[in-house]
């Protein structure tokens, strides 16, 4: 049986009659469905967009919000911009580590949290600033503050 996202496949080649236009919004739409990007959907979507397999994995490694490996079920991106650098990302990020029990990068054993940095995020004046499953927090004033708003809730 083919997954539900070849539908959404021909969808998009309709509405968007170039390949390249079609793309983003349907890594969209199955990440949204699946969780993350195999490289098995990569290869198939390549495939069904009739785009070479290395453009399609350019395009979902370049963009950090498309994800490779499963993640969790909610997601903290950290800006480790100037601005939040310079107001204690760092700090923010070695506290989150700590309190998940985890790196940068990694998912919590249980499936809740995945903890990534973001090279910017665009609220300079707020930082340090952090996203959790794309809605922004900021100023963080601490990770046990950001844990108990946006995680432990």
């Amino acid at each position: 049986m083919k997954p539900k996202w070849q539908v959404w496949a021909n969808e998009a080649k309709a509405e968007f009659p170039k390949a390249n236009s079609a793309l983003l919004p349907l890594l969209h739409r199955i990440q949204t469905e699946e969780g993350y990007l195999s490289e098995n959907t990569i290869n198939d979507v390549a495939e069904l967009l009739q785009l070479p397999v290395p453009y399609v994995e350019s395009v979902v490694s370049f963009y950090s919000l498309y994800f490779q490996k499963p993640v969790g079920k909610r997601v903290i991106h950290v800006c480790v911009g100037l601005s939040c650098a310079l107001n204690g990302s760092d700090q923010l990020m070695h506290h989150l580590e700590g309190k998940l029990g985890i790196q940068e990068g990694q998912t919590t054993q249980d499936g809740e949290v995945t903890l990534l940095e973001a090279e910017c995020l665009a609220a300079c004046d707020l930082a340090p600033v952090a996203q959790v499953n794309l809605r922004f927090v900021a100023p963080v004033e601490s990770a046990d503050a950001l844990l108990a708003k946006e995680v432990n809730s």
